[in-house]
């Protein structure tokens, strides 16, 4: 009597399982690297954001007087919350600007920070 060639049920289950669990991995894997790529977007938004209010200020006719301010910037139809710290830095010449975007709904979690020194006039 000849024995059949091919697999047995539990070989076959066994397989299943193992793809089962492969094909779960890749999705999961799949899942985080879209999320990373938003975090990322909005992370680059962000920083556009900071750069285009820190041009606002270098275009002002005055320089910002040192302290915090804070708002909201309407930037590609979202609404996008900054604060800013104003410091008069070691060099008594210059002055510290410091603006944060900070995150929709996070009291302090800041999406991008940036810092620049401005001379101040006959400072």
């Amino acid at each position: 009597m000849k024995h059949a060639q091919g697999f047995t049920l539990i070989e076959v289950l066994v397989g299943l399982a193992i793809m089962a669990l492969a094909f779960a991995a890749l999705l999961r894997a799949s899942g985080l690297a879209a999320e990373n790529s938003a975090t990322l977007r909005e992370r680059m938004l962000a920083g556009w954001v900071a750069e285009n209010r820190m041009v606002r200020l270098q275009l002002q006719d005055r320089l910002p007087a040192p302290g915090i301010e804070q708002g909201v910037l309407t930037e590609d139809d979202r609404h996008w919350r900054w604060e800013q710290e104003v410091t008069v830095a070691q060099d008594a010449k210059l002055l510290r600007v410091e603006v944060r975007i900070l995150a929709p709904g996070a009291a302090r979690y800041q999406l991008a920070v940036l810092t620049r020194y401005l001379q101040r006039q006959g400072g």
